[in-house]
């Protein structure tokens, strides 16, 4: 699955080359992870300015992935992670929050159908992901005032029904975590003491779609299949993640940690399907084919194979072991155990805030020669190694960040030129293989950096008492979006 939702939309060609790998590595499916990313006639604030694809661009995407015996099935959203659409007043009468759609509307339907309706025209595939995650506080707002107070498992339910009759002849499949988030007293998806009341069935027709990117044990990946199976009637489809969301490349340890027990709990539980999932949180900063490792890795698993640099060269021809090594942006020296490691070191630290530095205060001293070391390892000697590129470079560039962070302000005008060289390099790479659109996320990004390292300059750090607001771990163990460290003041 390729979300194409977090700021950052693929080419058709980039996406036919990513299906002539995947097709190399065995697989039959792709998702594609649309949630306003595609126009809908009538609807012109639909991916408006967002690089929303035509439907000729859609059809395209079909016919390359169909040449090469592969389905493709739309995934788009029907409750939750709504917000894209809902922040133009076209749309805010069917808000129920922010980032969540009105339910029982009749005018919220009408739009679902022409959604609908829209993905069913572009693709040969008889399925839709209709989504349905994550959809926080349903209920609690606009619904609360229009419709009254209702139970969330309610509405929930009604509003899949409602949204079945939609599909019209397609058939629909569904993120599963709502109904363990509706029965935990705390919402946690993971939560051991859920429970989901007996009259809660998922309708005939409807897969479920188990997703678990977190866990090492075998044990709790079956555990959670049997909950499908017993609370919601039926065994889910299996979907893992590549991890590239929340960072710069994909987190290969984290991802290869988590999918070989999970595929190995599916296997067991007698799951038909699984699926590899590529998320973009955050701007979608991170190249997707980073995760190729990965990708190849779930395959072989799949197939009953062990992984190994022999089938990631056949497909990609590339290097395994120096694209592992790239992941040493984030899995730095005694960062343990890769299923328990969250952090994402080599986002947040060349976007923390230079001048303040208020997460900086217990940065080991080491860090810089680990970046500067690693950016010497991330040498191309395949051809399907120059995408190393830009990891090599922004070791480099973290090495003076770092250096930087714990006083030594000589490296600034290196550093300077350094992030203005990363960013041309990341511009490219974005423009070669992503529509322009949701690159001015990126510009600002790297624009505030520049300007934060320009008023260093001119005016010095500022004292301050610093401190370490995630002790005892450290802020260096964090997963932290750009505006947790940008940033010490929450703007909304």
């Amino acid at each position: 699955m390729l979300d194409l939702s977090r700021n950052a939309v693929m080419r058709p060609e980039a996406i036919a080359a990513y299906l002539r790998r995947a097709a190399l590595m065995g697989y039959d499916t792709l998702w594609l992870y649309l949630e306003d990313t595609y126009e809908v006639p009538g609807e012109p604030m639909v991916g408006y300015a967002r690089g929303a694809y035509s439907e000729q661009e859609l059809r395209a995407i079909d016919d390359q992935a169909h040449r090469l015996g592969i389905e493709v099935v739309p995934c788009v959203q029907t409750l939750g992670h709504f917000e894209q659409i809902l922040q133009w007043p076209r749309f805010w009468p069917l808000r129920d929050t922010e980032r969540v759609l009105l339910a029982e509307a009749a005018e919220g339907y009408e739009l679902l159908e022409r959604l609908l309706d829209t993905v069913r025209r572009c693709f040969r595939s008889t399925r839709v992901h209709i989504g349905m995650d994550e959809a926080h506080g349903v209920g609690t707002g606009g619904y609360l005032r229009r419709f009254g107070e209702r139970p969330p498992f309610e509405i929930l339910s009604a509003h899949l029904g409602n949204v079945l009759e939609l599909c019209h002849g397609l058939r629909p499949m569904i993120w599963s975590d709502m109904y363990f988030r509706l029965g935990s007293a705390t919402g946690h998806y993971y939560d051991p003491d859920t429970v989901i009341p007996s009259w809660v069935r998922v309708p005939d027709g409807v897969d479920l779609v188990y997703w678990d990117y977190e866990h090492g044990d075998q044990a709790f990946y079956e555990d959670w299949i049997d909950r499908h199976r017993d609370s919601l009637g039926g065994l889910p489809v299996f979907a893992a993640s590549g991890w590239t969301h929340h960072r710069m490349w994909a987190a290969l340890p984290k991802a290869l940690a988590t999918l070989e027990p999970g595929l190995a709990a599916a296997r067991e539980r007698g799951v038909r399907e699984v699926a590899m999932t590529l998320w973009g949180n955050d701007g979608t900063e991170c190249d997707y084919f980073s995760a190729l490792p990965a990708v190849q890795a779930f395959a072989d698993l799949a197939y009953g194979a062990r992984p190994g640099p022999g089938s990631f060269a056949g497909s990609c021809d590339a290097t395994l072991e120096t694209w592992m090594a790239a992941a040493e942006l984030d899995f730095l020296p005694g960062s343990g155990d890769p299923v328990r490691w969250r952090g994402n070191p080599g986002k947040w630290l060349l976007w923390h805030d230079p001048v303040l530095g208020f997460l900086a205060s217990d940065l080991p001293d080491w860090l810089p020669g680990h970046y500067r070391d690693l950016s010497a390892r991330l040498r191309a000697e395949k051809p399907g190694d120059e995408r190393l590129d830009f990891p090599a470079a922004l070791a480099g560039v973290l090495a003076d960040k770092c250096a930087l962070h714990l006083g030594d302000l000589s490296v600034l005008d290196r550093l300077e030129s350094g992030v203005r060289a990363l960013r041309a390099l990341h511009r490219a790479r974005w423009l070669a293989d992503r529509k322009p659109y949701g690159w001015d996320v990126l510009d600002r990004r790297y624009g505030g950096l520049l300007a934060r390292l320009d008023t260093l300059r001119e005016y010095g750090p500022v004292a301050f008492e610093a401190r370490d607001p995630y002790a005892p771990e450290g802020a260096i163990a964090q997963c932290l979006t750009h505006a947790r460290v940008a940033s010490a003041s929450f703007i909304n």
